[in-house]
């Protein structure tokens, strides 16, 4: 087996969701080892999260800039680090690792602000240093598989595309204790975007990243509807896609009764596909005037490469959320150890994040305007 890649943390510490999640992604095909990490900006809990994890206590950093200073000098520094902090915590360490010679990963939006992301992306990392933004749902084999179907001509001429991502958790006025809320809906720490940012944005890259249709422009109507909320928490967004393909966006966190209900349907001009990730081992694909297919994760139909490629179960053996994180982890070392040219066009990038964060701006921007058709360059 290939040496594990040191790994590294910022965010993630006692009380973080999100950081548990991409350590045990990390942890699922044994490709890394966390051995450092700035997991807090509470110098106490940055400590003691880091001695929870077993990481040694001259690696436990209580800042990022400290963690990608020193850990660059080591012999033994990591190589590739974990970002999992708020929004607005994105930028400064992506930036700092990345000209330290470091690989980042990165949680999505990719920052808080389109200055941000734009300048991020004029970054030079040392010693060729690679970025993966973690839009995990693209992990999924049945989405590979739907990207695959597209790209061959299965559906024909794309028409249209529908994307929903709707979610009730924030439908009342959020606990001031709940610290997921709490910086979700902080305009200081999410940026201008709530719910388009938090979730919108999966939607969108995935409709994007099946499709590989290009967007010409949006149009939006983005709301607040719990007193007092700073960010909007229900979004609904037309899109005009290049070549004449049309697109609806619906995400939402006051929808009652909806728990993680992120779905993709698209159609063309000989066939059509419907994905939900709550059930994500099923896929239907229905060519015009023939009976519904029900395309499975690891079928016989499910062939190479891009479906297959992930699929570590037999038939049959459900796979979900982690696995699918854990696939870009895996693919991601694979790029790092010079080994991944097959799946690096499959890998959420930099860019990518760049056109998120130019989804939401223009998204916000057109909604400001009554809706007013939208274009990325105009942000």
């Amino acid at each position: 087996m290939a040496n594990r890649i040191r790994l590294g943390m910022v965010g993630g510490g006692a009380g973080a969701f999100i950081g548990a999640v991409h350590r045990i992604a990390a942890r699922i095909d044994g490709d890394y080892d966390l051995v450092a990490g700035a997991l807090s900006s509470n110098p106490d809990n940055a400590r003691q999260s880091a001695a929870d994890l077993g990481i040694a206590p001259d690696r436990a950093y209580t800042s990022y800039e400290e963690m990608a200073q020193k850990e660059a000098a080591r012999p033994d520094g990591i190589e590739a680090v974990s970002i999992v902090t708020p929004n607005h915590v994105h930028f400064g360490p992506a930036k700092a690792f990345l000209e330290a010679g470091i690989h980042v990963i990165c949680d999505k939006p990719i920052t808080a602000s389109i200055a941000d992301a734009r300048a991020l992306a004029q970054v030079k990392p040392k010693n060729g240093a690679k970025f993966l933004l973690t839009h995990n749902y693209t992990g999924y084999p049945l989405i590979r598989q739907a990207r695959d179907l597209v790209a061959s001509g299965a559906l024909g001429k794309i028409r249209v595309v529908q994307a929903e991502y709707p979610q009730d958790w924030l439908t009342n006025a959020a606990d001031p204790g709940n610290k997921q809320a709490s910086w979700r809906t902080d305009p200081a720490r999410s940026g201008a975007g709530g719910a388009i940012g938090d979730i919108g944005t999966h939607a969108y890259n995935l409709a994007r990243f099946v499709t590989g249709l290009k967007t010409e422009a949006v149009s939006a109507d983005l709301q607040s509807f719990v007193p007092g909320r700073q960010l909007d928490d229900n979004v609904h967004i037309l899109l005009r896609f290049e070549g004449g393909a049309r697109g609806m966006l619906w995400a939402s966190q006051v929808a009652v009764g909806s728990e993680n209900g992120l779905q993709l349907r698209v159609y063309g001009e000989k066939a059509g596909l419907e994905w939900r990730q709550d059930n994500p081992n099923y896929m239907w694909f229905t060519e015009f005037g023939k009976p519904k297919q029900l395309l499975t994760r690891g079928g016989a139909i499910s062939a190479p490469p891009a479906a297959s490629m992930n699929v570590r179960i037999p038939s049959g053996h459900p796979e979900g959320y982690l696995e699918a994180f854990a696939t870009l982890y895996h693919q991601f070392a694979e790029v790092i150890r010079g080994k991944g040219q097959d799946f690096e066009p499959l890998l959420p990038s930099l860019a990518d994040g760049v056109e998120g964060m130019e989804f939401i701006m223009a998204s916000v921007a057109s909604s400001k305007a009554d809706g007013k058709w939208t274009k990325f360059s105009e942000v």
